[in-house]
């Protein structure tokens, strides 16, 4: 079967060559011998009701200094494709909300999205996380300022963090009487106007955020522990962490159990699960990295193993 493949991505001119995980996947893509075609969300559109795109076929290939190519690019519906992998980076605002109502429409015609639109859009990343409590630490979601401080009086370190990050911004650790409580909640909540996340500070960040990445209901068996610099508390890549790579633990296993029957309903097929000590702190659904970084360590093939799941769903 000759499979027809759409990726929606920022400008691949702009991505990281050595750590992107799009191109992971679409290299593994083209080693299969797929048609892969490129677009962006801007390319996306609808008229009269049917889901069009200018999309490019595209050559990626193994060589930082020429890792892709374009061709030119037609008009063409999203139908005709057998796979969509909607990979475009967070922020997930109303443009990204846009982007998948459209991407639904090809949905309906038979096309498979991942993920799936509807789950992209009802699985906040953060919020999601909080449907397994026995998985996570005390955790609130609120805009209400006193309710914010009892949480923190109760649990004396915490972090609030808004709900629509990414990369650990604007995440803010406060220990115990801390002078500047009352400035950090009216910033993050805007006087009481936008919900946000408490959670009670755990520890064991200076060991690191584990990154495990979940294909269809199953955990690649390594994950990346991004571990903070000296005197942080993110240990996110993109705010100075640095990556190390190790086997899952059985704690670790056990989250993923409690988790994957969740996923598989929403027909979440690529995720990753943030961890940090015995605690599951966020699901990731939009985006999910740190497979180059993995695939480094360990000589796995996550990209190849994702596209023979989607193989066997289009088949």
């Amino acid at each position: 079967m000759s499979v027809k493949l759409g990726v929606v991505m920022d400008p691949i001119e702009n991505v990281n060559y050595k750590k992107d995980s799009t191109m992971a996947m679409l290299w593994a893509a083209a080693d299969r011998g797929w048609d892969i075609s490129y677009m962006t969300p801007q390319d996306i559109f609808l008229d009269q009701g049917e889901a069009l795109a200018s999309m490019a076929p595209l050559n990626v290939f193994r060589d930082p200094a020429h890792f892709y190519e374009k061709g030119e690019a037609a008009i063409r519906p999203l139908s005709d494709l057998n796979v969509i992998l909607m990979r475009k980076d967070p922020p997930f605002d109303n443009e990204y909300v846009y982007t998948t109502y459209m991407l639904e429409v090809a949905e309906r015609q038979g096309t498979l999205i991942v993920n799936r639109c509807a789950s992209l859009r009802d699985c906040n990343e953060k919020v999601f996380a909080t449907q397994f409590p026995q998985c996570c630490p005390p955790v609130l979601v609120s805009a209400d300022n006193e309710r914010l401080k009892a949480f923190y009086a109760e649990h004396g370190d915490v972090i609030f963090k808004p709900l629509d990050g990414m990369g650990g911004s604007a995440i803010f650790r406060v220990k115990p009487q801390d002078p500047n409580l009352n400035v950090i909640l009216e910033t993050l909540t805007d006087f009481g106007r936008t919900t946000i996340m408490a959670q009670r500070f755990i520890p064991e960040i200076s060991e690191g955020d584990k990154r495990i990445l979940v294909v269809n209901g199953e955990a690649i068996p390594y994950c990346l522990a991004r571990v903070p610099l000296a005197g942080e508390n993110r240990g996110n890549l993109a705010a100075g962490g640095s990556g190390v790579a190790q086997e899952l633990t059985d704690r670790d296993r056990w989250i993923v159990e409690q988790v994957a029957p969740a996923l598989r309903e929403k027909d979440l097929i690529f995720v990753g699960l943030d961890v940090i000590g015995d605690y599951l702190t966020e699901i990731n659904v939009t985006s999910p990295t740190c497979i180059r970084e993995i695939d480094a360590a360990y000589d796995t093939d996550i990209g190849g193993h994702l596209m023979d799941c989607i193989m066997e769903r289009i088949a």
